[in-house]
């Protein structure tokens, strides 16, 4: 659903990040209230976002909360102040769960799409478009015994054995290149500006 500029719930969003930026500028200025602060807001939200797509692994999820605020705190000298925090946020949620994705690539646990909207608390209608996009020109850079694996398992949620079947590979070729192309695109994601 897009949403529009009169839409209320784009306008609670925006406010949240306003609230969140202005905590963490705070807190990158000296005041360890706001930036405590800062984190424990921005925990809510990274826990909502990775429970929508990692609902079936609360341990994960909790995991990846805190090895992303960690991220973002050990970056937080990287953040600009003109740009918008969803946008900084966003690029360090969605390395961390990149990261998850590639530990876990022999294993079937995973079955969430990565092409739905990666925004922790999305301002920018233009973020979803631009990280499918961004996947998709990725994507395209990879042989297809690692592109193929990765589209029919990770982005349509097919089992290593259907996608096996769709495409003439034996599940051990699936998983290895899974595997190997969720490497590479991190590879790739390392060079991308």
């Amino acid at each position: 659903m897009q949403r529009t500029h009169d839409d209320p719930g784009l306008a609670a969003l925006k406010a949240v990040e306003q609230k969140l930026r202005s905590l963490l500028l705070q807190g990158l200025a000296g005041d360890a209230r706001a930036y405590q602060d800062f984190l424990k807001g921005l925990s809510a939200h990274l826990r909502g976002f990775l429970r929508r797509r990692l609902g079936g692994l609360p341990d994960e999820i909790e995991d990846l909360v805190q090895e992303t605020l960690l991220a973002i705190h050990n970056q937080r000298h990287t953040y600009q102040a003109d740009q918008p925090l969803t946008a900084w946020v966003n690029a360090i949620a969605r390395y961390k769960l990149i990261d998850l994705f590639r530990s876990r690539a022999n294993r079937e646990a995973l079955h969430d799409p990565l092409d739905d909207d990666l925004a922790v608390f999305a301002v920018c209608e233009t973020d979803a478009s631009d990280a499918r996009r961004d996947l998709s020109t990725l994507l395209a850079q990879l042989p297809d015994k690692q592109r193929l694996p990765i589209v029919h398992t990770r982005l349509e949620g097919l089992s290593v054995a259907e996608t096996a079947a769709r495409t003439g590979l034996s599940e051990s070729a699936v998983k290895v290149g899974v595997h190997r192309g969720l490497k590479a695109l991190a590879a790739l994601m390392r060079k991308t500006p």
